[in-house]
């Protein structure tokens, strides 16, 4: 029996911006859906909606708002915090990057120093817009130095020009490990490569909401650009964090990705729940728990460019709501699934195997462009093979195959939600990532989870320190209250 097709289902198209989101193969009727928008005003998902924009302490564990919106607040419309308008600080920011595009003269390297959500945006919209065609790019080689292991920094050394190489430290405290570590060492290394104090001074640039810290460190101030405690790690490629993408493309393009941003938040704060796309997104995904159980999903963009989509998407989404108690501390009946992907149509010779026939059911999100991403030749046959491929996949995967063969079998209605972008652009790029921003706010509100807080990370984090003074110790260790038996024997072998 296969999913309901368009022609069945309860108003299966919706739009936004040029935007087009099909939820046909969801396999939600009329009934279903009524029944899930209930289930979002019962969860007061309009009053969260409202109380998210307008500055309210949604972010309950560390009591302060969730106001990422407001770094793409164009028009500058007032955003108060606390009864202070935040817009001011905002655009004085906005001023000083597109003064630094302007400055930036013979630079051939740029190293952006940051891990978690001081990378993942930045190093996706990077590599995305790399792909638009005819986009104006100033050429410079775009690092991005997150990983503690160092063939990440070697890779990056190597090639390099010191002398022509600027830095951005990116670190909301300025205390995370990885970065200062990694910071400390591409100093050294400009030290190795003759730069003066001064020189490595004007080559310094950070990204902070510790500003002591990053004087400290000795970054000059007028290179440390501001971070506000109201915006999350994994929100936070809309500030100062998305430094490369206007020293790279221009301060108009990193205008054009704010813009798009900033129309997927009218929209989500203004559409009715039964035309918001986020929201829809967000009560499919909510539907197929309740009636699978399932337990992951998939996200294929039939793009390249998009290829690291799925990694930003696994921290916005599993850092955010991947939890086992609600707001008031209670167990969670649903929360986050295990989240993954990668471009589309290299992802079917990997893991559509288990799509089509494994035993568990996976929602998919496909991910489609109109426009081919390049002006070669052979753009548009091959494009038009990338999108059969994407419908066809989704049409298999909804109506399944029934043989006498079992081994040829498709079981078929696995869910999915097709998602067509008009092009892929700064604005759509933009756009996209809001969008997911949006659904996964939503989920956690039909949740009851604070979406914005990850006190999950931390525990390995103060445990580590133990751990690596033992193995800088090197000597023979002992289970004691910090390093359990089986983490001490670990240990040991190590120091062997």
């Amino acid at each position: 029996m296969s999913l309901k097709p368009a022609a069945q289902n309860s108003q299966p198209l919706h739009q936004t911006n040029g935007i087009v989101l099909d939820s046909a193969y969801q396999g939600i009727d009329a009934a279903g859906w009524n029944s899930l928008f209930q289930q979002a005003r019962k969860a007061q998902l309009e009053q969260f909606i409202a109380d998210l924009f307008g500055g309210k302490h949604i972010n309950n564990s560390e009591d302060r708002p969730a106001l990422h919106s407001a770094l793409r607040n164009l028009d500058k419309s007032p955003v108060l915090v606390d009864g202070k308008d935040v817009m001011p600080d905002v655009a004085e920011v906005w001023h000083r990057i597109e003064a630094l595009c302007n400055k930036w003269v013979g630079v051939t390297d740029v190293i952006h120093i940051g891990i978690g959500g001081s990378d993942f945006g930045p190093r996706l919209a990077i590599e995305a817009l790399a792909h638009v065609p005819d986009i104006e790019s100033r050429g410079m080689r775009m690092h991005f130095l997150a990983n503690i292991d160092t063939a990440e920094l070697n890779r990056i050394l190597q090639r390099a020009l010191p002398h022509s190489t600027k830095v951005i430290i990116v670190s909301k405290s300025f205390t995370t490990l990885e970065t200062t570590m990694n910071a400390k060492a591409v100093v050294k290394w400009l030290k190795n490569n003759g730069l003066t104090e001064s020189q490595i001074g004007k080559s310094l640039f950070a990204v902070t909401a510790n500003v002591p810290a990053a004087e400290a460190f000795g970054i000059e101030q007028d290179h440390i650009y501001p971070f506000w405690d109201w915006v999350g790690g994994r929100y936070s490629v809309w500030s100062a964090v998305g430094l490369p993408i206007a020293l790279q493309y221009g301060f108009d393009t990193f205008k054009e990705f704010l813009s798009g941003a900033q129309a997927i938040d009218q929209h989500f704060k203004t559409a009715p729940l039964e035309e918001n796309l986020p929201v829809i997104m967000a009560l499919s995904l909510l539907y197929q728990q309740q009636k699978h159980h399932i337990k992951s999903y998939a996200v294929i963009p039939y793009a390249d460019a998009l290829d690291w989509f799925p990694k930003w998407l696994q921290q916005l989404d599993m850092e955010s709501n991947g939890k086992s108690v609600d707001r008031d501390g209670k167990p969670v009946k649903f929360s986050c699934p295990v989240v993954f992907g990668s471009s589309g149509s290299n992802a079917q010779h990997s893991y559509f195997q288990l799509l089509h026939q494994g035993t568990e059911i996976i929602p998919i999100d496909f991910i489609a462009v109109r426009e081919p991403m390049s002006h070669l030749p052979e753009a548009k046959a091959h494009h038009r093979i990338l999108l059969s491929n994407c419908l066809a996949q989704a049409q298999a995967l909804a109506n399944g195959k029934k043989t006498d063969n079992p081994n040829n079998t498709y079981p078929g209605k696995r869910p999915s939600n097709l998602l067509i972008l008009p092009k892929l652009n700064a604005f759509y790029l933009g756009a996209l990532l809001a969008l997911y921003e949006s659904r996964t706010a939503t989920l956690g509100a039909l949740w009851n989870i604070n979406s914005f807080d990850q006190p999950g990370v931390e525990l390995g984090k103060v445990l580590a320190k133990p751990i690596e003074a033992a193995l800088k110790d090197g000597g023979t260790v002992q289970a004691n209250a910090g390093i359990d038996e089986v983490t001490a024997a670990r240990i040991n072998l190590f120091n062997q």
